[in-house]
């Protein structure tokens, strides 16, 4: 049973490193932190799809990574 959980703990990790390189950046610098965090909270830059996809896809995987991390440090 560990074994099965830490396979699907790497294969997950894995995923989850996938989804987030894939990202598209917000914005660099220090500029991009003052005007970046006033566009998300106006919601006048919204996340529309492919980004979409891949911001829910890595909330779920995380959510996943942590949940197999405890089961599999439960197990052993």
């Amino acid at each position: 049973m560990a074994t099965v959980v830490n396979i699907l703990l790497v294969i997950n990790a894995i995923i989850m490193i996938t989804f987030i390189v894939l990202q598209s950046g917000t914005s660099a610098g220090l500029s991009g932190a003052i005007s970046g965090g006033a566009e998300q909270l106006f919601g006048k830059q919204k996340a529309r799809g492919l980004d979409l996809v891949l911001h829910r896809g890595t909330v779920i995987t995380g959510t996943l990574f942590f949940i197999l991390a405890f089961i599999s440090a439960y197990i052993l």
